[in-house]
């Protein structure tokens, strides 16, 4: 038998009918990159009311399209990490899994000053399970080889473990092992320079099983063992662009709305209006011209989204899903205990200028390069890029489309820790440099007017999310951002910039947001407790 009175039993059911029943959730998620499509399409869902606010004029982020010569190529990502499995599920889910594809399994060369080899396979980073294989010495030499090998001999320090990975590979397999393999990897992968990236971050397990095994490429050899078989990378047949052209067309089936060219200035706090406030809306509305359509009252909300037009939307959850800078200034804007995250010496975001040629000549079909070249930032190279991707040889999809005889080389300008030089040069200038850089990393020259089409994409990429010191500020954001009730922060500045790691944190946080419509339902509930 209850010892609840019946009146309190009448009033507990008018509260949960009242939660049922009431208005759905308004959620705005503020950035229409990856992160942020997939907040709105997890939220997308009856009992919420999703807006997605883009301020450029198309959502992506850096998984972008181009048109050029005839063809709608990859302007930005071009691939995604398999690990987890997260986005092959999100594939699936959009009914894209019949489209994904492997690439060309012959792998990446690597460039030291005018030579180019290919990178070895048996290893992570760039960092070797076997020393004196074959292709490490035909990458490193004797003298480096061996250098390395020395690891397998070199005790373990027994006094804590090292945090730089830069400093790790130096000390247990010498510069060249560094600078010749490890740089040319994680630079293009981090954005980052090893001597600034994280151990525990970029390779997890690692300093565990360095103390265990007694050397470092063991520690290699045994992770590597460990990770599931099959390609690292896969990608999507036409394009990795489709994938958040399918993202926003299925958050808006859902019912949500996606709106682009919205640039959001501020995220604050919904304060009721004053008397006088409410007595100015009704005088207004009284003197309103009739044959305007009539505004809706404002409903009670917990923020005001302002745009920069003057349109204000409420939200019962706001979520930033925008680049770095633009989400600390609305995390400040929305609490001013939240300002001073601003001023945790966030590293600077990388600056990336991707050029993409469309050549036609035949003679590239035999190149022996595989897919592309990763050029080490040693003295006396030859070439300016960082980096070159044979796309046409490393994907048959891209092959099919330029086909017979046209090829289609991607060439990516901009070191860690410094702006893109490439910025500086004007089309002609860039488009004659990247020919030049193309002809040497591909060992077969070809003449400028050989390039059917041409195009440039500057990137600012996310912060440098491996970077040392960099995981203890993202903790700190994490944590403030917890403390304030509807407001969540995601994306890839705190996951890292792949797909892989974007998207399971953007998944989660959705599940956050979604837990909001019920919360008034369970103390509703245990009102009474």
């Amino acid at each position: 038998m209850s010892d609840h009175p019946a009146g309190r039993s009448d009033d507990l059911g008018e509260e949960i009918r009242h939660a049922v029943e009431a208005p759905p959730t308004r959620i705005v998620v503020i950035g229409g990159g990856m992160a942020g499509l997939v907040v709105a399409r997890e939220c997308a869902r009856p009992g919420f009311a999703v807006t997605l606010l883009e301020g450029s004029d198309r959502v992506g982020g850096s998984v972008a399209p181009i048109e050029l010569g005839g063809m709608t190529l990859d302007a930005g990502a071009e691939s995604f990490a398999t690990r987890g499995g997260h986005v092959a599920e999100l594939l699936d889910d959009l009914g894209l899994s019949d489209d994904v594809v492997q690439p060309n399994p012959s792998g990446a060369w690597v460039r030291h000053g005018s030579r180019s080899v290919p990178l070895p396979k048996a290893g992570l980073l760039g960092i070797p399970s076997s020393p004196l294989a074959r292709d490490v010495v035909a990458a490193i030499g004797w003298s480096g080889a061996l250098r390395a090998y020395l690891d397998r001999l070199i005790p373990v320090l027994k006094i804590g473990a090292e945090r730089r990975l830069g400093t790790l590979v130096r000390k247990r397999m010498g510069r060249k092992v560094l600078d010749l393999l490890v740089a040319p990897v994680v630079t293009g992968v981090y954005s980052a320079a090893p001597d600034d990236l994280d151990v525990e971050v970029v390779a997890p397990g690692l300093n565990a099983a360095l103390t265990r095994l007694g050397s470092l490429s063991g520690a290699v050899g045994e992770l590597r063992s460990a990770s599931k078989a099959g390609s690292a990378v896969g990608g999507i047949r036409g394009g990795m662009w489709r994938l958040p052209q399918a993202l926003a067309a299925d958050v808006e089936a859902r019912g949500g709305s996606v709106r682009t060219g919205a640039r959001v200035t501020a995220v604050e706090p919904w304060t009721p209006p004053t008397a006088e406030e409410a007595a100015e809306a009704l005088v207004e509305s009284a003197l309103a011209d009739p044959v305007e359509p009539e505004q809706e009252p404002q409903q009670e909300a917990r923020w005001i989204v302002r745009l920069d037009d003057g349109e204000e939307l409420g939200a019962d959850a706001v979520v930033l899903a925008s680049p770095a800078d633009a989400s600390l200034a609305l995390l400040a804007s929305a609490d001013p205990a939240l300002a001073g995250l601003a001023d945790l010496d966030w590293p600077p975001a990388s600056s990336v200028e991707l050029v993409t040629l469309v050549v036609a000549d035949e003679r590239l079909g035999t190149t022996p390069v595989g897919t592309g070249v990763l050029v080490a930032d040693v003295p006396g190279s030859d070439v300016k890029a960082k980096a070159m991707t044979h796309s046409s040889a490393k994907w048959a999809w891209v092959a099919e489309a330029a086909g017979d005889g046209t090829h289609v080389v991607r060439l990516s300008y901009g070191r860690a820790g410094r702006p893109a030089e490439s910025l500086a040069l004007n089309d002609g200038e860039l488009k004659a440099q990247a020919v030049a850089d193309a002809g040497r990393l591909l060992n077969i020259p070809f003449a400028e007017s050989a390039v059917t089409a041409f195009a440039r994409t500057p990137w600012t990429n996310a912060l440098p999310y491996a970077t040392v010191g960099q995981r203890e500020r993202i903790q700190r954001v994490r944590s403030e951002v917890d403390g304030v009730e509807g407001l969540e922060v995601t994306g890839s500045w705190l996951t890292g910039t792949g797909l892989a790691s974007v998207i399971p944190d953007a998944r989660r946080t959705a599940e956050r947001v979604r837990g909001l419509r019920w919360r008034a339902l369970t103390e509703a509930l245990h009102a009474d407790d």
